[in-house]
Parts: C-alpha cells; structure tokens; sequence
C-alpha cells in the first residue's frame, strides 16, 4: 500500500485524507485537484468519499515526476481563472495544525498574488540530512515576513545541516503556491516540452466514471523532471515564507516513531504489542497476532500478515534497497498485496492450497462485479453481511446473511451489491487453477 493511503500515524485515516482534510474550508480553498497514478484511482476515489468531500481526480497514465504534474495541475486551474492561486502540496506529510497550516497558505498566496512562486519553509528542529533546505534572501514587501529564495540546497551531510541551520536556512517543505498564469509562463520559459506534454495530455483527455484520464502518448511526451529543478532553482521570481508548525514527510519508519506519540520508554505503539526491556523503539502491529519484542533499543519491528521487518531506526531508509532487492530477485511481497483493491471494493486472500484458495471479499453499496467465468475453477460464496444479488447464467437470485450459493465451473456469473451497507462474503474457489488469470470477463461497468 503506498504510504500516502496507509494509517500509519492516525488509525482512522491515511495522510492523503488528512491532506484533503486539510483544504477542505471552502471560505479558503476551491475544491480540490486530486493527481494521482491511473493504478491508484480507486482508492483515491474510496478515501475521498469516505470523508464525504469532493474532489477532482486526474489520472495520470505513467509517472513524468512533479514538473509535468504541476503543469496539468496549472492549466487545469487556469481553465476556470488564469490568474487563480495554485496551492501544490504532497498528499504524504504530516501537519497536526491544521489552523497553522491555513494561516500560513494565506500569507504565502499574498506573495502569489504579486507574483512570486512561494514555498512554505519549515523551522528546523534538528539536523536533518534527509530534507533540501531553503537560504534566505531580502525580505518581499508584498507578504509580511516572507523572503526571497537565495538558494535552495540538496540534502546535505550532518555538518552541512548543521552549517546551514546556524545561518537560518528552512527545510524546504515541497509546498508551492503560484498564480496559474505566471507558473504557465515560467514552464513556457524553461521547459516547454513539459507544458506542450501536459497540454496535449489534458486537451486529449477522457473522462472515465468520476475520473479523468490523461491522454497516455501526449504525457509519455513530457521529460521526467521535478519542478524543483525545472523552474524553482531557475526562476528569480522564488519566495519563501518561514513557517514553524510541526511536520514531516514520514519518509522512513524512524520519521513515523518521531511523529507519534511515545510511552514512558520512548516507544511507539500500534495494534497488538506487547513489551519488556524495550526502548525507543517502534513496534507496528497489523491483523489480529500478537507482536512482542524483549529487550532491544532503537529499532522499527513492523509486523503485517504476511511479512515482517526487523530494522535499527538509524537504517530504516534502506527498506527501498530492500524492496528493490526483493523486485529483483522476483519476490512477489514487492509488489502485491493480500488485500487488493478494486473499484467495487477489496477483496483478500485468507489461505490458498494445491486445488484450492479462500478469499474474503468486500463490494462496496452499488458495487457490481464483471460479468466473468472460469475455465478452471468453481466458487462457492457464503454471505456474512449484508445481502448479495448474483447473476448464473440466466438467473438472478438474492443471497442473504448465512446464506450460499455455488458457481460451477464455466458458469457465467456476476456479484452485485444492491443494499446499502458493504457486503462481505467468503469465497472459496476449488479447481486445478486459481490465479487471477483465469477470470473471462463478457461485460465490465468499469472498463477493464
């Protein structure tokens, strides 16, 4: 799961909602641009409507880094008013003040407003070498307290960090806040190919149910590169405002122990855990197992179903070196998941075997399954909430709690949830294959 959908410092929503949260006054802000990978549309789409907010959701076909973001989220504003003020900011950090935050977008936009593009900078709180940081230059009279950028400065060492905060440089917190029209202007001045990219990705766009989908081979057109290099170390028109609210970029699991709270021991907690001798430590535990460590200081242990980690805090960034090494070696904990998702739910494997595999699936209220059969396998499902309208070849039926029904093989079928509250049932499917290859799909509301 990527870390911005995971509730991996609130047990009741993921960064990317409280992000969304957090632009959610509509006396401050429009509504929302979500862009985000075509891969994770639907669970960009299940969040947002679990905080019943509205939001448009972009769809990127591939990854071109931030400068070709920027310039789709640009032009998308500049669509409804050319000169209207862009807030961009990560859907991945942790901000606890949310009124801090608001107050201080509303002091950088007067920067936007005469036409600056303004970066929020963070106070430092020690000398962080996996942050860029900002130096700072004459003060901009157009927004109180904000300041021209001298410079911007790559992650440095721990004497550079320490240097640099002597001198009264910021953390650099990614935010940007521009008019559309002169963010337009200076991507029109510095890389063109990315505003001609965005441009034809965005004129040549579909919509496709609540999502809109970038042209794939006008993007592909767009050089991948971040907008930190494309215009924000280029430009002479750079401001930020000094900003001194908490945050962080929960970028390794260290960062995660720093932004939770701790127990008398310096610990971090999460789910079934249980703790002797242990110290400053952080111990996630997922599902309902029990996760005990004794005796050990400093270290991440993350316990889920079906993996663990067992790190030191100081060397918890290498996990991508890990995952990488994993891809590499075809391990498939890389890349898939025992929960996946779908844009009618989820569902997740509970024990698979030679001729057989168990899976526990939830459809969400109006969610409707492709009509599909299988060559290989037959399917037995037993409802456990909520009630479920299958289609069998020519019949419909309702199946409700404590009920079942059975698929033979080659039967054409479909699950549907016509209630109001999610369905749950347990399938098990029984045959000589069960990979999800062996899905026919005849007719899908989805487009897949």
């Amino acid at each position: 799961m990527p870390k911005q959908f995971a509730r991996l410092v609130d047990a009741e929503r993921s960064t990317f909602q409280a992000t969304l949260a957090r632009v959610s006054d509509a006396s401050v802000f429009a509504k929302p641009t979500v862009i985000a990978s075509a891969e994770a549309r639907f669970i960009v789409a299940e969040q947002r409507d679990q905080l019943g907010l509205a939001a448009d959701i972009l769809l990127e076909p591939q990854g071109r880094d931030s400068a070709a973001a920027v310039a789709v989220a640009a032009l998308h504003a500049a669509a409804a008013d050319p000169q209207a003020v862009v807030l961009i900011l990560a859907a991945d950090h942790v901000v606890p003040d949310t009124e801090a935050f608001v107050d201080a977008v509303r002091r950088a936009a007067a920067g936007a407003q005469a036409g600056y593009t303004m970066t929020l900078g963070i106070e430092p709180d020690r000398p962080a070498t996996d942050y860029g940081y900002i130096r700072r230059g004459e003060p901009i009279a157009e927004a109180p307290g904000a300041a021209r950028v001298a410079r911007f400065v790559e992650k440095p060492d721990r004497a550079g960090a320490e240097a640099l905060i002597t001198d009264g440089a910021l953390w650099n917190s990614g935010y940007f806040l521009f008019r559309a029209d002169l963010m337009l202007a200076e991507l029109e001045a510095f890389v063109p190919e990315v505003l001609a990219a965005a441009r034809a990705a965005l004129e040549a766009a579909v919509t496709d149910l609540d999502f809109v989908r970038l042209d794939a081979a006008a993007f592909a057109r767009a050089p991948k590169i971040s907008i930190d290099f494309a215009v924000m170390e280029r430009t002479a028109r750079a401001g930020v405002l000094p900003v001194s609210f908490s945050w962080s970029d929960v970028g390794t699991w260290d960062a995660v122990w720093q932004v939770l709270d701790h127990d008398a021991e310096g610990n971090a907690v999460r789910g079934r855990v249980s703790l002797i001798g242990t110290k400053n430590s952080l111990v996630h535990s997922q599902g309902e197992g029990l996760t005990a460590v004794v005796g050990l200081e400093d270290v991440v242990v993350v316990s889920t179903p079906d993996a663990v980690l067992v790190a030191s805090k100081a060397h918890s960034g290498q996990v991508k070196d890990l995952v990488n090494a994993l891809r590499a070696s075809g391990a498939p904990e890389a890349d898939a998941h025992l929960r996946m998702y779908r844009p009618w739910g989820w569902y997740q494997r509970i024990d698979i075997g030679e001729r057989f595999q168990v899976k526990r699936i939830q459809v969400v209220p109006g969610g409707r399954l492709s009509l599909q059969k299988h060559y290989h396998r037959a399917e037995h499902w037993v409802v456990v909430r909520g009630t479920a309208e299958v289609t069998i070849d020519d019949r419909v039926v309702l199946v409700h709690e404590n009920e079942a029904v059975y698929l033979p093989i080659g039967s054409m079928h479909r699950l549907a949830n016509p209630g109001k509250i999610p369905l749950e049932l347990i399938e098990v499917q029984v045959g000589s294959y069960t990979g999800e290859d062996d899905i026919i799909r005849v007719e899908d509301i989805y487009g897949r």
